[in-house]
């Protein structure tokens, strides 16, 4: 436990944030489960919903700083490439 004040409001921030980044991830992986069903499903509007919703969290965790803009990136390019998959069908 921290004996300086600083270090308590730190440990107490940190905790803050950590429970506020675990929160953003999970909210992120249901959206992209929600994808992947809706692409399996291959109902082309609930797909694109779907993929925008997933887009749009994605873009919110970079402005927050739960994840790095490249890893955002990657996972929509790759989102991108299976909604393309699932529309073909």
């Amino acid at each position: 436990m921290p004996n300086i004040k600083s270090a308590i409001k730190r440990a107490k921030t940190s905790e803050k944030s950590r429970l506020r980044n675990a929160r953003e991830k999970s909210q992120l992986k249901t959206l992209r489960k929600g994808l992947l069903t809706a692409a399996a499903g291959a109902e082309a509007p609930k797909t694109m919903d779907a993929y925008r919703a997933f887009c749009s969290g994605l873009d919110k965790a970079v402005k927050h700083g739960i994840i790095k803009k490249n890893n955002a990136t990657r996972r929509k390019a790759r989102a991108a490439a299976l909604l393309r998959k699932a529309t073909a069908k």
